[in-house]
């Protein structure tokens, strides 16, 4: 029995559709072209270069240290009594002169005791008088009676009694001295110019003897002690301890006062010569001449004690090595190179001598060099680079901080394009 021709045609009809669509499909892919094939260029990174410097010059070796007094004294009551007067410049932060009488206590008693002590001398000097007259006497008598062919005995010339004499004449002038020394006493000098610290009494204060009066230091010489290592001490190549004649060597101190930056000249003039047990570090120690700029014309600027310096000490030759600044070496010992093609090396480099802000380098580089200064998250060698500018890296390192660098394009960029699928 044959199928309706309804039914037929409703069979026949998916069929029909999926060819259609077929060569309808394949006609237009006959009709486009095939897409042109491009090559991704390689991904370059945006940098800075230096020019790295030969060094003419010494070694720089850096410490850092507080400004102190080189004599400083504590001043205290040498007698016992009221404190009757005190000097303007005895108070916190005045300055001095040598021999200025600072503070004066009572010296009333103290007059007195000297006038009797005076009056004790003069009666001892009459009584060695006395006994003096008495031993010329009594030879003279012994002289009449014997003659001069014998010789009278100590009793005779009363000789112990003279001697005692003597004896009580060298006290009294001792006590004589010790009232005028202690009269002295009673005011308060120091034998150098300098600054008032602090003062601990106030006027009408009774004070024992030994009683702390203030704190005072001498203005003409500070010091700073540097610490050094074992290593820094191996670039400054210092004499024998012993040799402090040469052991004198210009320092250049720099600090910031008053917030402003300044530098001031010192001269290093000994070390203290023991090892610190718990540091391990050796102290330098340097003098700066009149830190207050007391005798100066008003050009100099003081450096006030306690403040807190960094010292740079010149050491041993360092002629003809490379200088760089820390930044310009990664990992330790490496350097990135920019070449002739632009591209991207990286030299392992000997280090002689490592700073904070510089590297002293000893082969591998040449002054024509174009050192990188960016920091490359993957410093693989041939990576192409865009050089920024070229700077040259004077002795004091004076550079420009580095900036973003562009970011390497993404792996997948340089993978070639895929063909369009038919």
């Amino acid at each position: 029995m044959a199928r309706p021709p309804r039914i037929a045609l409703l069979i026949a009809l998916p069929f029909v559709i999926i060819a259609a669509a077929i060569a309808l499909f394949a006609l237009m892919i006959a009709g486009n072209e095939r897409p042109e094939r491009r090559t991704a260029e390689p991904a370059s990174m945006l940098v800075e270069v230096i020019r790295p410097t030969v060094n003419h010059d010494r070694f720089i070796v850096s410490g850092q240290g507080t400004v102190q007094p080189r004599n400083q004294t504590t001043v205290v009551s040498e007698v016992t009594g009221r404190i009757v007067s005190l000097a303007e410049e005895f108070n916190a932060g005045g300055f001095f002169e040598a021999g200025t009488e600072l503070a004066r206590i009572d010296p009333s008693d103290y007059e007195a005791a000297l006038l009797a002590a005076e009056a004790d001398l003069a009666a001892a000097r009459a009584t060695l008088a006395d006994e003096q007259a008495r031993s010329d006497a009594a030879r003279n008598d012994f002289e009449r009676l014997y003659g001069t062919d014998r010789e009278p005995s100590d009793l005779t010339l009363r000789l112990p009694q003279l001697a005692r004499a003597e004896a009580a004449v060298q006290a009294q002038e001792a006590a004589v001295m010790r009232a005028r020394r202690n009269l002295e006493r009673t005011r308060i000098r120091l034998p150098y110019d300098g600054m008032v610290v602090r003062r601990d009494a106030d006027l009408g204060q009774f004070v024992q003897a030994g009683s702390t009066l203030g704190v005072t230091f001498a203005t003409d010489i500070a010091e700073v002690r540097l610490p050094m290592s074992d290593r820094d001490l191996s670039f400054l190549d210092l004499p024998p301890a012993t040799q402090r004649d040469t052991l004198r060597r210009p320092v250049t101190l720099t600090a910031t006062v008053s917030g402003r930056p300044g530098s001031w000249p010192a001269t290093l003039v000994r070390t203290e010569g023991v090892v610190d047990e718990n540091t391990r570090l050796t102290y330098l120690v340097a003098e700066i001449e009149d830190p207050y700029a007391l005798d100066a014309d008003g050009a100099e600027r003081a450096l006030p004690i306690g403040t807190y310096v960094e010292a740079a000490i010149p050491g041993r030759e360092a002629a003809g090595l490379i200088v760089l600044p820390a930044e310009a070496v990664h990992g330790g010992n490496q350097v990135y190179v920019a070449n002739a093609d632009d591209q991207l090396e990286v030299l392992t480099v000997d280090i002689v001598r490592k700073t904070s802000d510089r590297v002293y380098i000893d082969n591998a580089i040449g002054a024509d060099d174009r050192i990188v200064t960016t920091a490359i998250p993957a410093p693989v060698p041939g990576l192409r680079l865009r050089i920024r500018e070229e700077e040259s890296a004077d002795p004091e390192l004076r550079l420009l901080p580095a900036e973003e660098f562009a970011t390497a394009a993404d792996d997948s960029t340089a993978a070639d394009a895929e063909e369009t699928i038919e």
